[in-house]
C-alpha cells in the first residue's frame, strides 16, 4: 500500500510531461500538414545537370 504514495506523483508527472509535449508539438506546427511529408518520398527530386550538359550550355 505504501507504493501508491510513489505511483500517484509519478503518474501526475507523466501527465504533465505529456501535456507539455502536446502543447510544444502544436506550437511548433507539427500537426499542420500530415499528408505532405508522407507524399514527399513519392515525388522526384530535380536532377542536377550532368557534366556534359553543363559543358554544352557554356559553349
Amino acid at each position: 500500500m505504501n507504493v501508491i504514495y510513489y505511483l500517484i506523483p509519478v503518474a501526475i508527472l507523466f501527465v504533465i510531461v505529456g501535456v507539455i509535449a502536446f502543447f510544444w508539438a502544436t506550437k511548433t506546427e507539427q500537426f499542420d500538414d500530415l499528408e505532405k511529408h508522407g507524399l514527399s518520398i513519392l515525388m522526384d527530386d530535380d536532377e542536377l545537370p550532368t557534366k556534359q550538359e553543363s559543358k554544352q550550355e557554356t559553349k
